[in-house]
């Protein structure tokens, strides 16, 4: 590899830093025992609904032998006896995936949102992927599941009428929410715009692309103590920032990454009442990817459902990120719409130029629907749409978490990554965060701040004179083959770093903490030399 000078590795991206370091690592011949504790892949599966999805396919792909040829099949078509076949298909391939399609084929609750026999011949022709997706935005026999599932384990079972666009994972979403509010002159080159940080790194660097170039207004969490624990939310003064009326969009990851803290209840008081009195028109955008790993979560949009739109991946909660699924979800009575209404005629005549061949109407086309077109640069809006074998498992992945199974699912999950949190901030003599909360999916640990209370202020003041944060992630990588991420890139501050709690083995979780103590150690031992 080619060497890279101290000022360089200094000005990469997280990720980059990341790649390189591990990149390097694994040049040296000596690499026994890396952790990485940077990724924040994790290293569980939901078995139950692929072995589902399988059986599912595999009973689709039976129900294609009725053509005439030898190496080909027919489409899945309407056909009589089917569901006493399905029945008999499950009965003969006895699991855990059985008897999850056999609970919601028998259920009593309307978890498809349509008759059962449609919606299974809907399934496999889709799993069989022999069809455009059709209706674009999301299929039909996957839209009730997905709403199902959204609506409780994020909406707080709301009322609001929504719509759901399924896209290629929560990155896809963010890409095509920013173009669509561009191209719809909902936001301008230029435009003020808040970020809720820490954040993704991604929602600091896209507002910064030339055809962007967002004023920023950044809205900074702090860490506090509620109930004698640990947490990071948003101060009051923070938050009304926002009552300025040019802020036209906030961003916000919810829970936050990388400090795993969900919005407590008076911010989102706080936030509803900026909407009600001082900012109407701010548009809200609210990443809840993490959602599902905190005991009672409450989304902005279950709160603020007309001016929010809400992006969500299972990628994370189902050990699901090569699948690359998820979904926007916009209120179908929104701000959104009515912004563009009162653009002016000539924005307007603009947009009906965009979207002209879409309909004869274009004034019609709803925000959700922009985005979908925009996805595919309007003129291939009619292949647009997520595959159909994805919407499909994000369908499998939803119904398991309406199901009793699912729920306890959703404990066990919790319960890996907290144990996780426990070992990690045992072994380095942390305080727990509050857990009702905390995602305990990642956590944000200020070096400095550790530093100075465990080793004292003179050490500390040292290592922020003479030392980096990135100086001390390459030590780590090099020295302890410990891999960890630098947090400042996601509006953390300077000495933060991110561990994920997600990708290592729970058993690990302690080392991690003694590879950190030991290259500490060593690095204060050499201090106490030149003293």
């Amino acid at each position: 590899m080619s060497t890279i000078t101290e000022q360089a590795l200094e000005e990469l991206s997280p990720f980059e830093l990341s790649l390189f370091l591990e990149q390097k690592i694994h040049e040296n011949k000596n690499v026994t025992n890396l952790l990485n504790a940077g990724r924040g892949n994790p290293n569980w599966t939901a078995p139950t609904p692929r072995e589902a999805y399988f059986l599912l396919g595999q009973f689709a792909t039976q129900e294609t032998l009725f053509g005439p040829g030898e190496l080909t099949a027919g489409m899945i078509q309407a056909n009589s006896g089917r569901s006493e076949r399905f029945v008999e298909f499950l009965a003969a391939h006895p699991g855990k995936g059985a008897d999850f399609l056999k609970k919601i084929w028998f259920s009593d609750n309307n978890y498809l949102g349509m008759p059962k026999e449609a919606w299974l011949t809907d399934m496999l022709d889709h799993i069989i992927g022999d069809n455009y997706p059709n209706p674009v935005r999301c299929l039909t026999a996957c839209e009730g599941p997905i709403k199902a599932y959204l609506n409780q384990e994020l909406f707080s079972d709301s009322k609001t009428p929504f719509d759901i666009f399924a896209v290629e994972g929560g990155t896809a979403g963010i890409c095509y929410i920013f173009d669509t509010l561009l191209n719809n002159f909902l936001l301008n080159r230029g435009d003020k715009i808040a970020l809720m940080l820490p954040t993704f790194a991604p929602y600091l660097e896209i507002p910064e692309l030339p055809k962007y170039a967002f004023d920023i207004v950044k809205v900074q969490a702090k860490q506090t103590m509620v109930d004698g624990k640990m947490t990071y939310q948003y101060p009051d003064s923070e938050i009304n920032k926002l009552r300025d009326s040019e802020i036209k969009a906030v961003f916000v990851v919810n829970p936050s990454n990388p400090t795993a803290n969900a919005l407590a209840q008076p911010t989102i008081d706080l936030l509803k009442d900026i909407v009600a009195t001082d900012n109407p028109e701010l548009m809200i955008l609210t990443d809840d990817v993490y959602g599902t790993f905190v005991p009672v979560f409450t989304s902005l949009f279950s709160e603020i459902p007309y001016n929010t739109a809400c992006i969500y991946s299972y990628s994370k909660y189902f050990g699901a990120t090569g699948w690359r699924v998820g979904t926007i979800a916009v209120a179908k009575h929104n701000l959104f719409d009515e912004l563009i209404a009162n653009l002016s005629q000539e924005k307007i005549e603009q947009l009906n130029e965009r979207y002209a061949s879409l309909t004869a109407d274009p004034t019609t086309i709803t925000f959700i629907d922009r985005i979908v077109a925009d996805s595919r640069d309007v003129a291939l809006n009619h292949a647009a749409g997520l595959s159909a074998p994805q919407q499909v498992m994000m369908v499998m992945f939803s119904l398991y978490s309406l199901l009793d199974e699912g729920q306890a699912y959703k404990a066990e999950v919790m319960d890996i990554c907290r144990q996780r949190e426990k070992l990690l901030f045992s072994t380095l003599g942390l305080q727990e965060p509050l857990e009702d909360l905390d995602t305990a999916y990642y956590c944000e640990i200020n070096y400095e701040d550790w530093t100075r209370k465990r080793y004292g202020n003179a050490f500390a003041d040292y290592l922020k004179n003479k030392w980096t944060v990135t100086k001390v992630l390459t030590s780590l990588a090099e020295k302890e083959q410990l891999m960890l991420l630098k947090a400042n890139a996601f509006g953390s501050s300077e000495w933060a770093v991110r561990v994920s709690l997600a990708n290592l083995a729970t058993n690990q979780y302690p080392e991690v903490g003694k590879r950190i103590i030991r290259l500490t150690d060593d690095i204060r031992d050499q201090w106490m030399k030149t003293k």
